[in-house]
């Protein structure tokens, strides 16, 4: 095939993000200058994200037999973009500068954030397997690295190793899935495997036995239950800009190609396979709210918590039908916009670096009588991710509620009220402990300035929007709705 300038276009976050890889590189080999290659990366980032408007206008385009570049993908790639974006911020406040700062070097983390992003814009786009498997490696091998980031920390290194091995394992189950499904479909390319699927009528057991194993490499980079065992080890031991990195951006990227493959291939979620997905979804929910109710370590808790909530969109994943995928859309956003919230307070009160992070809940007490800003936004975080109405998390519970109603999944919902139910409890037992008296032992703290430093700055742009999308949804439901799946291939 031929490229033409439209092709470039379309295909401009990518290559943008992907030059901007090789220019950090560069600028750490010439010389080590911490605010250099953070100016280099947020730069290259914003660049990226401004390429996603005329990409739209070319769109939707197959580019390659591998990748596909439509509204659904730009709306992720604007996503992943925008919080990778955040992230490298929160890391710049994270790793401080020389003297109270990181005592290791600080630039490589950058590199590996923007490797993983430019793999989780490869699997919004994918339309093939191979393309799928491309994205989600290197998604996933620079994570290794990001999480076990600060190796001095033996948390940090255990959950590093603990995520190598297991995703490895993962990966492997996903590749044998997709070598069973070639035998018996015939091809690699989601809307080929649909087809084939569909000419049978229900997926043999071969085929079904295949998405299985898919499933099973997914769901364990989503972490849903079953496959959850590495998650809050894992967001315990990484530093919290990784932590927010893993529960945003990788999250998403791999959320929207499960949507992509089983919107393409109606046929791969019938069958037993629909079933396994709803009692994925019901586990999910009811574990991870049970198991966050133990926590006394916050980034445990938002492990934890996320789980819950990924099991939230297996609902609307089960119900694909009417407006699920916009469901799902709303959703993500607001999700991704209230978890980095949440983990941005964690790492701002984690900064300049000082042995471990600030994650443990008694730290927090009395937070409110020192940073009365930084407890607002806590708290604004929490009652949205808690679902409370005239919050942002309060519009994609509602509209994934909607979802459930409209496909009569009682029991998924059932098992959504229950949940949701769990999580106020303990995401107001963190908000009361911001509250309380304060205690004499001060051991973290964030600094005094911190709402003038850049990721101060990004949190309360975050806090506002999360405010803004809860009284007035409009612009985010509008902007969901243009970026529906195109289903014919």
């Amino acid at each position: 095939m031929d490229l033409t300038i439209q092709h470039f276009i379309a295909l401009a976050p990518l290559l943008i993000t992907s030059a901007t890889i090789v220019v950090v590189m560069l600028g750490i080999a010439w010389r080590r200058n911490h605010s250099q290659t953070f100016l280099l990366t947020v730069a290259g980032l914003n660049l990226a994200l401004l390429s996603i408007y005329p990409a739209l206008k070319v769109a939707p385009l197959v580019v390659t037999p591998l990748l596909k570049i439509d509204n659904f993908a730009c709306l992720y790639m604007a996503l992943i973009l925008a919080s990778t974006l955040a992230c490298v911020t929160l890391a710049h406040a994270y790793l401080g500068e020389k003297a109270s700062g990181y005592p290791g070097n600080r630039e490589e983390l950058y590199l590996l954030i923007l490797l993983a992003s430019a793999g989780g814009l490869v699997l919004v786009s994918a339309q093939h397997l191979a393309g799928l498997f491309i994205g989600l490696e290197l998604l996933s091998v620079p994570v290794y690295g990001m999480v076990a980031y600060a190796f001095f920390n033996k948390r940090s290194l255990e959950g590093g190793i603990k995520y190598m091995v297991l995703s490895a394992a993962g990966s492997a189950f996903l590749l044998f899935g997709m070598a069973l499904l070639y035998a018996e479909a015939g091809s690699l390319s989601f809307s080929g495997i649909g087809l084939a699927l569909a000419a049978t009528g229900l997926p043999s057991p071969i085929a079904t036995l295949g998405l299985g194993m898919m499933l099973v490499g997914l769901a364990f980079k989503l972490s849903l239950v079953p496959f959850h065992l590495w998650t809050p080890d894992v967001y315990e031991g990484a530093p919290a800009p990784v932590a927010a990195f893993l529960a945003t951006a990788s999250k998403v990227a791999v959320f929207a190609v499960l949507v992509r493959l089983f919107q393409i291939s109606p046929a791969a979620s019938s069958g037993v396979l629909h079933d396994v997905l709803a009692v994925i979804a019901v586990a999910s929910i009811l574990i991870g709210n049970l198991l966050a109710l133990t926590q006394t370590n916050l980034k445990r808790l938002l492990g934890y918590s996320s789980i819950a909530h990924f099991g939230y969109l297996m609902i609307a994943l089960v119900a694909s039908n009417g407006i699920a995928v916009e469901a799902i859309g709303v959703y993500l956003v607001t999700y991704v916009i209230t978890t980095l919230g949440a983990f941005g307070v964690v790492t701002l009160m984690s900064s300049p670096y000082s042995g471990r992070d600030a994650d443990a809940l008694f730290e927090y007490r009395g937070l409110f009588w020192r940073r009365p800003y930084l407890t607002a936004v806590m708290t604004l975080m929490m009652l949205s991710l808690a679902g409370i109405p005239l919050t942002a998390g309060f519009i994609g519970k509602f509209y994934i509620i909607t979802t459930g109603v409209e496909s009569h999944l009682w029991w998924l919902l059932g098992s959504l009220v229950i949940g949701s139910a769990i999580g106020v409890f303990y995401y107001l037992r963190v908000m009361v402990t911001l509250y309380l008296v304060e205690p004499k032992l001060h051991r973290h703290d964030a600094p005094f300035n911190w709402a003038q430093r850049a990721g101060g700055v990004m949190l309360l742009v975050i806090a506002v929007l999360a405010f803004v999308l809860g009284v007035y949804p409009q612009p985010l439901l509008d902007m969901v709705q243009h970026a529906g799946l195109q289903l014919v291939s």
